[in-house]
């Protein structure tokens, strides 16, 4: 595994409702990336039949219980967008896509692209579901400012020490220097000190390990390299950390806490914490392709929970989206103050909120794991989009052409739906 990580860079595009110009935000999003080995040259079907009838969904996040589905696909292609997805597909060898895009706070776009598994040629569906990798992150911010509302936190509380959100429960040594000054909002802005996705992320050592272990470890042998709140440096540790705040204040499990505080009272019932191998690959979960000898089922992804283990289908992001969009048709989740406080960066990089890149007034997330990239976009032009793949390249640009699939469709102008997807 490479000790240094890449960077996912996202763009925006030239309209007088979006940025005048296609922005790079250098080093601004770190993504875990594993050793890149010689591209397999694997040509994969890109088929571009979409579903067009409604699904049963796969259940509550055990994959037992069956709910019915409450989305339709899109029935009227739009050429733009499908021309676009289409040549993704092909320039980097993607075997499927999702793609969820609303308007108005109405979906007007919902489609399933290419081969949920490439092994058994399995087509598609809007009803997929992905791993999200770090688009998980917004869940765990989202909780965190719903329990912010609720007065059960401050986010100048700090976290480590004696009378501290969790005390002295992780390590067996006095803690290092400055560990005890740590606070919720450092851990939220990637500002805590150390521990940083740039070199040797924690979350990617010790395998075995249990996130309790793995927070004792660090905390034991990873003493910070800055005083917390001078320094960004993005860090899934530190969203780790926040989940297990999660837990300590709700009584309940990372994944629980956020199906209570977030998913359930927005209508969301099939998202889940994923599993680690093929063999745990729950209903209705896409099947992941590595490219360059990763192996998607390499990597502990239940322990990543509250920074980059959710599944979901690309319809669950776009509802998401629309309850802490600040958009009016819809009632947001968290109030004002607290939707301003989440999309607002901090001292030492104004272009990062709690959880969230921001570009003007968009803000956006992607995600990059083996076998996985995601995109997540809540826009200020009134449409929000999320793009879902069950692989990732390395090939140059990317992360740019991902982001780019819904900024080069919408500067076509196409007609979108009036319809609303969402059927509640």
């Amino acid at each position: 595994m490479k000790k240094t990580y890449r960077s996912g860079i996202c763009h925006f595009s030239v309209n007088p409702l979006k940025i005048t110009k296609l922005i790079t935000i250098a080093g601004l999003l770190l993504f875990a990336s594993c050793k890149k080995d010689s591209a397999s040259g694997t040509k994969t079907d890109t088929g571009t039949k979409t579903d067009t009838s409604t699904h049963t969904g796969p259940g509550t996040g055990t994959g037992t219980t069956p709910v019915p589905d409450t989305l339709i696909a899109s029935k009227i292609a739009i050429a733009a967008l499908d021309d676009e997805v289409n040549a993704f597909m092909t320039t980097y060898s993607v075997p499927a896509v999702s793609v969820a895009i609303t308007k108005g706070e109405k979906l007007v776009y919902l489609k399933a692209y290419g081969i949920s598994d490439p092994a058994k040629g399995t087509k598609a569906v809007i009803s997929d579901r992905y791993r999200l990798a770090s688009c998980s992150k917004q869940f765990t911010s989202v909780a965190i400012m719903k329990l912010l509302d609720q007065g059960k936190i401050k986010l100048e509380d700090k976290v480590f020490g004696d009378g501290a959100l969790l005390g002295k429960t992780y390590g067996t040594k006095a803690y290092g220097l400055h560990i005890t000054d740590i606070t919720v909002d450092e851990l939220l802005h990637h500002t805590s000190g150390g521990w940083g996705n740039e070199v040797d992320d924690p979350m990617f050592s010790n395998p075995t390990m249990t996130a309790a272990q793995l927070i004792t470890w660090t905390l034991d042998n990873r003493p910070l390299d800055h005083v917390p709140g001078a320094n960004y440096d993005y860090s899934n540790f530190g969203y780790c950390i926040l989940g297990r705040v999660i837990e300590k204040i709700t009584g309940q499990t990372y994944e629980e806490a956020v199906k209570t505080l977030v998913l359930k009272p927005i209508g969301i019932a099939d998202m889940t914490i994923g599993g680690n191998t093929l063999a745990q690959k729950l209903s209705k979960e896409v099947t992941y392709f590595g490219q360059y000898g990763e192996d998607p089922y390499a990597y502990n992804i239940t322990r990543m929970d509250s920074h980059g283990g959710w599944i979901a289908t690309a319809a669950d992001l776009a509802r998401f989206l629309v309850y802490i969009d600040k958009f009016p048709v819809r009632a947001d989740i968290l109030t004002t103050s607290s939707l301003n406080i989440m999309y607002t960066g901090s001292t030492a990089n104004a272009a990062y909120g709690c959880g969230w890149a921001i570009n003007g007034n968009n803000y956006f997330h992607q995600g990059s794991l083996p076998g996985t990239a995601t995109e997540q976009g809540r826009l200020d032009n009134g449409f929000n989009f999320v793009i879902l793949t069950n692989t990732r390249s390395f090939k140059t640009n990317f992360d740019y052409d991902l982001d780019q699939i819904f900024w080069r469709a919408y500067a076509k102008n196409p007609t979108w739906s009036t319809d609303d997807l969402f059927i509640n």
